[in-house]
């Protein structure tokens, strides 16, 4: 019988907030980071477009188990929506489909911003990860069919008009999960007759992951530069976040080092004294400031769902 295979790079964990360029996509993005930080696994939480630039969080090692908590998180764009063309993928890189003349004045756009505002109703573009039959959208797209996407209701928090300029108009948007910033462009320049696409995008906040966290793709590949390899990986993992970080908006309890062997091993852990937390669905157990588990809280008792080395 075979050994199995030991896995390559390092068994680091941690979140790497990055500040994704343009014409940059995210897996070549997370593969990039992957193989600079030496990490046995890596994953992003909400892809970003090539032509979109901004926050773009990458979780490392054990990390990645935290992924979906992260994508349930409210997120906030800032986009520009270019009138008069109507492009097949909604954006720069998709051809022209439709045009006009006719131009929105500032007061229509800010009309048309409350038709946009909580739970709305939105057709994802037909260049998206949508799945149809089993297909990617945008798979099928590429091969010149047109499909019809049912549409899906998304939140949209915040909505509002920045600047607004005879050919263009710049807004911010703070949105839940599931939102196509590119629809909301198709989807306004229809509304106001003069037809519309996205012409920049830039993401600045993914909950919980606050702007000032991130780090220019360029900083960490000039890094590169130092030759002493612990040195290199030193300064890199200096920008990595506790994995922790991604789960801020979960009940946390503090638990000790035997209780924390406990629960790797897979068993609950009994909760006592007068500060002992209530039934929770979800919480969070940490040892010495670290990541032990996320688990649920049930009479008196915390029981792991998933455990963290």
């Amino acid at each position: 019988m075979s050994k199995p295979r030991k896995p390559k790079g390092r068994a680091i964990s941690g979140w790497l907030v990055l500040d994704k360029p343009v014409d940059f996509g995210s897996t070549e993005a997370v593969g990039k980071i992957k193989w600079l930080f030496n990490a046995q696994k890596a994953g992003h939480a909400g892809t970003l477009d090539p032509l979109a630039s901004g926050m773009l969080p990458i979780a490392l090692g054990d990390a990645t188990k935290t992924v979906p908590y992260v994508m349930d998180g409210r997120k906030i764009y800032e986009f520009t929506v270019s009138w008069g063309e109507e492009r097949t993928s909604d954006d720069l890189e998709g051809e022209v489909t439709q045009t006009s003349d006719q131009r929105p004045t500032e007061e229509e756009i800010r009309a048309l911003l409350p038709n946009y505002t909580g739970v709305i109703s939105q057709v994802p573009p037909q260049f998206s990860a949508i799945k149809i039959a089993g297909e990617r959208a945008y798979d099928l797209a590429r091969d010149g069919e047109t499909v019809e996407i049912p549409s899906r209701e998304v939140e949209i928090h915040r909505l509002t008009l920045l600047r607004a300029e005879r050919d263009r108009a710049f807004f911010e948007v703070e949105c839940g999960k599931g939102t196509y910033v590119r629809s909301l462009a198709r989807d306004f320049g229809r509304d106001l007759g003069c037809y519309g696409h996205i012409s920049g995008l830039r993401r600045t906040f993914v909950a919980p992951f606050a702007e000032e966290a991130m780090v220019p793709l360029a900083e960490l590949v000039a890094l590169e530069e130092i030759e002493d390899r612990d040195e290199r990986l030193a300064a890199l993992d200096a920008f990595l976040m506790e994995t922790s970080e991604a789960l801020s908006a979960l009940p946390q309890i503090r638990i000790s080092d035997d209780q924390a062997y406990r629960i790797r091993m897979g068993n609950p852990i009994i909760l006592r004294g007068r500060d002992a937390p209530v039934d929770e669905p979800e919480a969070v157990a940490l040892a010495g400031g670290k990541l032990v588990a996320i688990g649920e809280i049930g009479q008196g008792e915390f029981r792991p769902k998933r455990v963290f080395a």
